[in-house]
């Protein structure tokens, strides 16, 4: 296994390429995790955190979704799932890049 930091933080990056497809938040970074997490040191616990992140987004967003109904709670939901999800990337790539394993707010257990 191989020690590959600038890997790590691409992955974590990678989430952020909804902003500009509209989509692949969890497609590019599941694909990385899957191919290199037995060459690359530390990269299964970094690609666990973050598919475990992207389906909990996925879920919160599904529950707001009918809650936009009910006074617009939704709509302030969505809004701050938005905002987790463009800054926690960014937080978790530059703990990724000083060596540290990162956690991600309110994310679900879905993958041990």
């Amino acid at each position: 296994m191989r020690e590959d930091r600038q890997l790590l933080v691409i992955t974590h990056l990678s989430q952020l390429v909804t902003l500009v497809t509209g989509f692949g938040s969890l497609i590019i970074p599941l694909i990385l995790w899957v191919t290199q997490k037995d060459r690359v040191y530390q990269m299964d616990a970094h690609g666990k955190n973050i598919v475990n992140f992207q389906l909990s987004i996925i879920v919160y967003s599904i529950i707001c979704i009918p809650l936009v109904l009910l006074l617009g709670l939704g709509l302030l939901g969505l809004f701050i799932i938005g905002i987790i999800a463009l800054v926690f990337p960014v937080i978790n790539a530059i703990k990724a890049s000083n060596g540290e394993t990162p956690k991600y707010p309110l994310s679900l257990n879905f993958i041990s």
